[in-house]
């Protein structure tokens, strides 16, 4: 049995741009507790798409670590920021679960890849059902 290499898709933090827009916003008071949201993405939260699984290493110092294969997610659903140049994503997995991943840079070209991979490995798991005589 061949093993398929794993391919990196993209692999680093978040966009950038997020935590510029948060800088310029926590001039304002208000805008304090989103800056250091932004703070804490950029230090701590790292991403690693690849053509067998989703990671998104994050929490406090970067101590929180979730891996997705692409069988066991259901749905995507993304929502742009930043003028369009970033946006966030959330996988809903199979047992109901989420995974969020906040200021993913490229997101639009991450989902189309993400998408491209849950229905190669729907349509392998669908060839793999096929047992037994036809009729």
């Amino acid at each position: 049995m061949t093993s398929n290499p794993e391919n990196v898709f993209y692999e680093g933090g978040p966009a950038k741009a997020d935590l510029v827009f948060n800088l310029l916003a926590g001039i304002t008071l208000i805008g304090l507790p989103f800056t250091f949201g932004a703070l804490v993405r950029a230090l701590w939260l790292r991403y690693k798409i690849t053509n067998k699984r989703v990671s998104v290493e994050g929490g406090w110092f970067g101590k929180n670590q979730s891996q997705v294969v692409y069988s066991q997610i259901t749905e995507l659903r993304s929502v742009p920021r930043g003028f369009g140049s970033y946006g966030d994503m959330v996988l809903i997995l199979k047992d109901g679960s989420k995974i969020e991943m906040r200021s993913v840079p490229n997101f639009r070209e991450a989902e189309r890849f993400i998408m491209e991979q849950i229905n190669l490995k729907k349509s392998k798991i669908a060839q793999q059902d096929v047992q037994g005589f036809a009729a």
